[in-house]
């Protein structure tokens, strides 16, 4: 049985330390903060409800997921018995470059050190550590817990063996992993972010509102959330830092980000998580067209 540690307790950090526990596996969870911990238990134990509620899972089944996971703010202690760290901080290249070098420093030899970074360079990230063979990306997609894919990068130097193990463990959790190489934004990103930057612009040309595309990509393209919607679902500077890495990385000015966008980063208007974004969240559940954007 592997032993796992998640660096960073955050959304998609406490959805894979989720699925891990549920599947048997022992999960040390770290943050730096004890807050950011106990707020990520306790959405893991509301996820468990919504699963007992649907019949999925028994109330044996949530109580031995919950124990399976120790909430740690030491990270070297945390990460001296593991087997696979998946980090799962910010997409921000500099705090993912210090955090593995940690994570060389602490863990153990044989240890596979796995990214969740959405388009970040793995070769880069694994530059940063004395074990690139060991380093290799694994790309949960979000809410992780739903979610069936797992997009597995393998860096310059990932094995063949590191990429195996890996692929198996994703199996092992009920996933479906799908192994690519190492170039800016893989292929989920690479793909799904200039959509979502062509939609700001067609919102930004005043070729048509919020609602209009939206409802347009959901009905004539079968997409479950309209591309507006979902780039506040992901966050907006997410979609920003992930086009600036498309940008900077292929050098193609088709990748550059929209001016509407990086206005409305600058302006702390982040989406869902901030409350507003493309729609205003006063009603979570009943997100409306922000008042910025609503036709008079």
């Amino acid at each position: 049985m592997h032993k796992i540690a998640v660096v960073g307790a955050g959304q998609m950090g406490n959805g894979i330390a989720h699925v891990f526990a549920q599947q048997g596996y022992p999960v040390n969870l770290i943050d730096v903060k004890q807050e950011a911990l106990d707020k990520a238990l306790a959405t893991i134990a509301k996820n468990l409800d919504r699963q007992i509620a649907k019949g999925s899972i028994s109330e044996a089944d949530k109580k031995q997921t919950l124990d399976n996971i120790s909430l740690c703010t030491e990270m070297p202690s945390a990460c001296s018995d593991r087997d696979l760290i998946v980090e799962a901080a910010t997409e921000n290249i500099e705090l993912k470059l210090k955090i593995f070098t940690q994570l060389d420093s602490f863990a153990p030899a044989g240890c596979i050190l796995a990214t969740n970074t959405s388009s970040i360079s793995i070769t880069r990230i694994a530059a940063a550590t004395h074990r690139p063979q060991h380093v290799i990306g694994m790309h949960f997609m979000n809410p992780v817990p739903v979610m069936k894919l797992v997009e597995v990068i393998r860096g310059y130097s990932t094995t063949d063996e590191v990429t195996a193990t890996v692929v198996e463990l994703s199996k092992a959790i009920g996933k479906i992993p799908v192994t690519v190489n190492d170039y800016p934004g893989f292929v989920a990103n690479k793909i799904l972010m200039p959509m979502i930057n062509e939609a700001i612009y067609t919102l930004y040309e005043g070729t048509a509102g919020v609602e209009e595309i939206d409802t347009i990509m959901k009905l004539g393209m079968a997409h479950p959330m309209g591309p507006l919607r979902l780039a506040d679902f992901i966050g907006l500077d997410t979609c920003l830092s992930i086009l600036r890495v498309l940008h900077d990385g292929f050098g193609n000015p088709k990748y550059a980000p929209c001016p509407l966008l990086v206005n409305m980063v600058t302006a702390g208007k982040l989406g869902d998580k901030k409350g507003e974004g493309f729609y205003s969240y006063a009603d979570p559940k009943n997100p409306v067209v922000s008042a910025t954007f609503q036709k008079n």
